[in-house]
């Protein structure tokens, strides 16, 4: 069963614009119609986003390209990993990308991701997405 995002809340104050505008965001994330969703929220916020459906596109897209700073990941994906797996395989591959994960099916713990990974449960809201978002990046080097 899909969770279900509000698609138009509002982003919380000062849409967070100014300072995100070049930070790239990469969505991983299998099911089309969040993913979409997830991207419109993260761009209206001020970000770049780029999408991969599955773990596999997500790592060809981070050895393809030096300039992605955020993941946000599904952990329940299909493939050859799931979104922990693959939080831990950046964490150790590109420890400066900083990590969140999402699922509607599980409950994970902190502790579960990579140390500064964070976690929101399915369905989020986009003032979390943007609050996330905008904690990570000012974590992030550049």
């Amino acid at each position: 069963m899909a969770a279900r995002i509000a698609p138009n809340e509002p982003a919380t104050a000062g849409n967070h614009n100014h300072a995100q505008e070049t930070v790239v965001v990469l969505v991983v994330e299998d099911d089309p119609l969040l993913r979409m969703n997830a991207v419109d929220m993260i761009e209206e916020a001020g970000f770049q986003a780029v999408e991969a459906p599955n773990a596999d596109a997500a790592i060809k897209m981070l050895e393809a390209r030096a300039d992605i700073r955020l993941i946000f990941t599904d952990i329940d994906m299909p493939g050859s990993m799931d979104g922990l797996a693959l939080a831990h395989a950046v964490a150790n591959r590109w420890p400066p990308v900083r990590i969140f994960a999402t699922s509607g099916h599980f409950k994970v713990s902190e502790k579960d991701l990579p140390s500064g990974g964070r976690f929101i449960p399915k369905p989020y809201r986009q003032h979390q997405l943007i609050d996330m978002l905008a904690e990570l990046s000012a974590s992030s080097p550049r």
